[in-house]
């Protein structure tokens, strides 16, 4: 059976990439946010602050040689294709949705890698010296939000299942 190109995926991942470059970019660039310590309230719970992450999520698997980067690069490129073949044979337009997320965050997140050595991260969400989050990025938010969508799919909703047809049987005798 051919599968359908997964369009609003693709869509959804190709719009997160865009997203996540582009405030990078405007944080990095124009607005000047671009060294270590740099920061700027936006309002009393939320900055940009300019963190080089050179980990994965929490600060795990830390890159912090050409060798750990190139192997970090490797890894996640491996997940993103793996998200890809997912979304591919993925028949609910949700997950389809979700795993577009991911895939567009994770590969927002390499090209940073990659191009740079770290990953830029820049939202600080704050209530008072509380820090619900890590300083994160909009692929980094992507990424959470599909695979909560995922999980919740996965957990707690069940799809129903196809009504079979009703068939009259041929053989009634009279």
């Amino acid at each position: 059976m051919k599968r359908a190109v997964p369009v609003t995926g693709f869509i959804i991942a190709v719009t997160v990439f865009v997203l996540d470059q582009l405030t990078k970019w405007l944080v990095t660039g124009p607005l000047g946010i671009n060294f270590l310590g740099a920061s700027r309230e936006i309002v009393s719970f939320f900055d940009l602050r300019f963190v080089q992450n050179v980990g994965v999520s929490l600060g795990l698997l830390r890159a912090e040689s050409d060798t750990a980067r190139w192997a970090l690069v490797a890894m996640t490129g491996a997940i993103a294709a793996a998200v890809t073949w997912w979304m591919w044979r993925e028949e609910r337009p949700a997950d389809k949705a979700a795993l577009g997320l991911v895939l567009g965050g994770a590969l927002g997140n390499i090209l940073d890698r990659a191009r740079l050595g770290y990953v830029i991260d820049f939202a600080d969400l704050h209530f008072g010296e509380w820090r619900p989050f890590l300083v994160f990025n909009v692929a980094d938010a992507a990424i959470t939000i599909g695979v909560l969508i995922l999980l919740v799919r996965a957990l707690l909703i069940r799809d129903k299942p196809a009504q079979q047809p009703v068939t009259v049987s041929e053989n009634v005798n009279a």
